[in-house]
């Protein structure tokens, strides 16, 4: 997971919308390209964060075995931290770091 945290603000910005339509021409359909790439993060974060505490998984069900694990505890921390998949799908669309096409506007 190459998510440069770093260039990416943690908490909501105020963002110019003239600045979203400029690789499209349309507001709308840079909205819908920014979402699907925040899924598309979303998805690779949880599969990441699930395959990281699946090595914690214990093979009994018992609560009364379950215990508090300090590396697991910090290994979802780590990941409360990250910012949210919409703030690097945005930071990534205006940045030209993301590939897109329209097929509706390739038949034109």
């Amino acid at each position: 997971m190459s998510h440069n945290s770093s260039t990416v603000p943690n908490t909501t910005i105020t963002r110019d919308l003239r600045d979203l339509d400029t690789g499209t021409d349309n507001i709308y359909e840079s909205i819908v390209v920014i979402s699907k790439r925040a899924n598309q993060i979303a998805v690779d974060i949880k599969e990441e964060l699930s395959g990281k505490l699946a090595e914690f998984a214990t093979s009994s069900d018992n609560l009364e075995e379950v215990f508090e694990n300090r590396e697991q505890i910090e290994i979802s921390k780590h990941y409360e931290r990250l910012p949210k998949p919409s703030l690097v799908a945005i930071d990534d669309f205006l940045h030209d770091k993301v590939y897109f096409r329209n097929p509706a506007k390739e038949q034109e």
